[in-house]
């Protein structure tokens, strides 16, 4: 579903330019984000933060680490800007951009984790380009991750939960977990998406894995 635009939201979201970056505005950002953040530290990115509720509490809990949630939507970001806003959280960068031009804003080896959080599944087999798990966006998850980062990788959608396992096993990935029903096991740290929430509510099984490019 398009969601429909205020018009208000791009003046709204100037207000937060110490904590937000645009695409259309800022690509010096390229190889230089822990000098916007004025800190060393690991730096794991969220592709598809939407309102921002993981993010924001992954950074919450571990102030030690570099937090950068991308979102394309203006009109979503903008709740997930102001959840960082709220809670002061200095270690957290948002990025309005497409997530197709990763490396545009992302150096080689720079990114230590990615997380891809209940993607679109894009369930039509002529769609299959267009799943951030499909190979070509892991060619570009290769370029921007650090020689030992990882990819985290949640889904409710289990047919796209085994195409991603059989693309990354394609392209180089060894699998280092794989969980079929998250919630059933003892995961530790599991922080929940809102979609994770309304998906386990229903009874639905989470599938989640861990994955690193074989060297």
């Amino acid at each position: 579903m398009r969601l429909r635009k205020k018009p208000w939201i791009g003046e709204a979201l100037d207000q937060f330019n110490d904590i937000l970056v645009r695409e259309h505005e800022d690509k010096d950002c390229r190889g230089r984000w822990r000098q916007r953040f004025a800190a060393a530290g690991p730096l794991h990115v969220e592709v598809g933060t939407g309102k921002g509720s993981f993010i924001t509490e992954m950074a919450a809990r571990h102030p030690d680490i570099l937090f950068i949630g991308i979102e394309g939507q203006q009109d979503v970001i903008y709740q997930a800007v102001k959840r960082a806003a709220e809670q002061k959280l200095v270690n957290l960068r948002l990025l309005l951009a497409d997530v197709g031009r990763l490396t545009e804003f992302f150096a080689p080896g720079e990114m230590d984790r990615l997380f891809i959080n209940f993607c679109d599944p894009w369930p039509k087999v002529r769609h299959a380009k267009r799943r951030l798990t499909h190979a070509r966006f892991l060619a570009r998850y290769r370029e921007v991750l650090a020689a030992q980062g990882d990819i985290w990788f949640k889904t409710d959608n289990r047919p796209l939960f085994d195409f991603s396992l059989e693309e990354f096993a394609a392209n180089g990935l060894e699998l280092v977990k794989v969980s079929y029903d998250l919630h059933s096991e003892d995961w530790q740290d599991n922080v929940m998406t809102e979609y994770e929430r309304k998906f386990s509510a229903l009874g639905t099984p989470i599938n989640r894995c861990e994955a690193r490019f074989a060297k």
